[in-house]
């Protein structure tokens, strides 16, 4: 797209967090039976996070449980209702946030959770409340991405199909649905507006830093297409960029470009035919204000897809739908 790409490694990892529940030891003695913990059949992690050191457990008089107490000075009860990491059956029942967005002004969190729409948790905490569940008559199948508008109080958000729930996202692909919408919700006024219809798996949405269009992943059909909010073209959309991958969650930077995350399906890259600047295993891509591609960020050791990269304080924060971690990396 003309410009100068750089490529990025991740190197200089901050943090990548696992914490284990179990520690065992096992000494031998001519009578004992011993057992190694590598030869159990069944393994798991009950993620602790932020706190460690469950030094002792127990379960109550029903059988719940277990209970342990952990270097915070809290007792914790591990509550198993919606199933292990990787479960997605019960995700109807107890929900799955995605996108993320604060209103600064008010400290109000607004949350795109798959299954329950439109949530907003104050700056307090709590329980959260929905906010917004369906618009013109068509409940939201799968609430994805958010962003807000902090001079207006407009939130932005996207619901990537009315056929397929988050746990069947490979069929939105697949069948090559194109039911999702991009929607407004006012928080004044309490009202829903769909602003664009019969989009392929819109995904992560970003507004731009002067607030006169808004940027919207369509996944399915891998390319960033552009909604104009002001000026002459405003309620028209065009296309922002073609990508090279399966984009996710869109972030603006605080120079005011984007990172894009790149999800499943990646593929190499060479831009421009520049020698030596292939990239063999995208996870994430820098976007200037013009849609030209000016930083790719390569991890081939990605246990699993990124699906938002975050640009903070001279370092790059990158989630996944997948993996049980968070890292970060210095800039």
């Amino acid at each position: 797209m003309g410009a100068k790409l750089r490529l990025r490694r991740p190197e200089g990892l901050l943090l990548a967090a696992h914490f284990l529940f179990l520690i065992s030891v096992v000494v031998a003695a001519p009578s004992l039976k011993v057992k190694p913990l590598m030869d159990l059949q069944e393994r798991a992690e009950l993620q602790l996070d932020p706190a460690a050191g469950p030094e002792s457990i127990a379960f109550d008089g029903g059988g719940g449980g277990p209970y342990t107490g952990v270097s915070d000075g809290s007792v914790l009860r591990w509550n198993n209702v919606c199933g292990g990491p990787y479960e997605t059956m019960m995700e109807g029942v107890c929900g799955r946030p995605l996108g993320l967005q604060f209103e600064k002004a008010t400290g109000d969190l607004y949350i795109a959770d798959a299954y329950f729409g439109l949530l907003m948790v104050g700056p307090g905490g709590g329980m959260a409340q929905q906010v917004a569940t369906e618009a013109e008559g068509q409940p939201f199948a799968f609430t994805n991405g958010v962003d807000i508008d902090q001079d207006e109080g407009i939130v932005y958000f996207t619901d990537s199909s009315t056929r397929f729930h988050r746990r069947d996202f490979i069929l939105t692909i697949l069948t090559g649905d194109a039911t999702g919408r991009l929607l407004r919700y006012n928080r004044r006024t309490k009202e829903v507006a769909v602003l664009l219809r019969g989009l392929a798996f819109p995904n992560g949405v970003a507004m731009d830093s002067d607030g006169a269009f808004l940027l919207v992943a369509e996944t399915t059909n891998r390319r960033v297409l552009r909604y104009w909010l002001r000026g002459p073209a405003a309620g028209k959309v065009d296309v922002f960029a073609e990508l090279f991958g399966f984009p996710d969650n869109i972030k603006r930077t605080p120079a005011g470009e984007f990172w894009v995350a790149l999800g499943m399906g990646r593929d190499f890259f060479s831009p421009g035919g520049a020698p030596g600047a292939t990239v063999m295993c995208p996870v994430a891509m820098r976007l200037a204000a013009d849609g030209a591609v000016v930083e790719v960020v390569e991890d081939c050791t990605a246990a699993g897809a990124v699906s938002e990269v975050e640009e903070r304080s001279g370092t790059l924060w990158l989630g996944s739908v997948v993996r049980p971690y968070v890292e970060v990396y210095s800039l």
